[in-house]
């Protein structure tokens, strides 16, 4: 199995992304969507920016590699009544079943920047945006010191090393790998634009128990741990994320928990 399929397909995402639906609905509704706007949703997961678009009246489809995720997408998408909006199978870095110029605006929010080959993938979305559309990607920045950046980063110091060739995710939160992976599928550098952005996980529990979603049920953190417990180090791992969590958390409702992350967004002008 491709190992990135099999990583997504880990635990259960829609657990996450349940603490992400507001920001979702933000960053869309940014967007300047317009009834019957076609939108690829690019490593879509269950619908957190692909739902909110199908309901300002675009023409979505979100494509994810997790056969789970596009299930659940899916199924959220029949629950609201949302006939614009399907989700399918497929990888970033070959969407050989889309045509070419077929869609407005292509958009990936912590998506694509997990598929591996950045240069495949940016040369994919640029492929498939029509002339005069745009690209927009949302990407965790390295050694951010906000939220996933940081799960991140402490998930990778219990994790065995990375196979020769990978390509860090973090990477496409770097402007100049940006701005070289889409300048290699022919977009000049003045057509990219970037801002720092906040979103915000907000979950109903304490910050513990948010850890224990990310230890149940996010893939890379699954991972981690994983390989923690073989080093008798889990409890470690489980202390820091806690403390990360603890000390990032803004909500004012005890027992509850809000964090806010910067990502960048990314603006491709076609």
């Amino acid at each position: 199995m491709n190992p990135n399929k099999a990583l997504w397909e880990k635990g259960d995402f829609t657990r996450i992304a349940a603490s992400m639906r507001e920001s979702g609905e933000d960053v869309v509704a940014g967007l300047g969507i317009i009834p019957g706007l076609k939108v690829l949703d690019l490593g879509c997961g269950d619908g957190t920016t692909a739902l909110p678009a199908a309901k300002l009246g675009a023409d979505v489809l979100g494509v994810d590699i997790a056969s789970n995720l596009v299930e659940a997408g899916n199924r959220r998408a029949q629950a609201e009544g949302l006939t614009n909006c399907r989700f399918q199978e497929g990888d970033a870095t070959n969407l050989s079943e889309l045509a070419d110029q077929s869609f407005d605006l292509v958009v990936s929010i912590f998506g694509a920047m997990f598929a591996p080959k950045p240069f495949d993938v940016a040369k994919e979305m640029v492929r498939v945006t029509r002339a005069g559309g745009r690209v927009v990607m949302g990407n965790w920045i390295p050694n951010d010191p906000t939220l996933v950046a940081q799960i991140l980063k402490i998930s990778s110091a219990y994790s065995p090393p990375p196979p020769e060739g990978f390509i860090s995710p973090m990477t496409w939160g770097i402007e100049s790998n940006v701005i070289e992976r889409f300048g290699a599928s022919g977009v000049p550098k003045e057509k990219i634009s970037f801002s720092k952005e906040t979103y915000t996980f907000t979950s109903p529990g304490a910050p513990s128990a948010f850890v224990a979603d990310f230890r149940n049920y996010y893939g890379p953190t699954m991972n981690a741990f994983a390989a923690a417990e073989q080093n008798g180090k889990a409890a470690d791992l489980q202390q820091e994320l806690e403390a990360l969590f603890e000390r990032q958390n803004t909500s004012e409702v005890k027992g509850a928990t809000t964090i806010p992350a910067t990502f960048l967004q990314i603006t491709v002008a076609r």
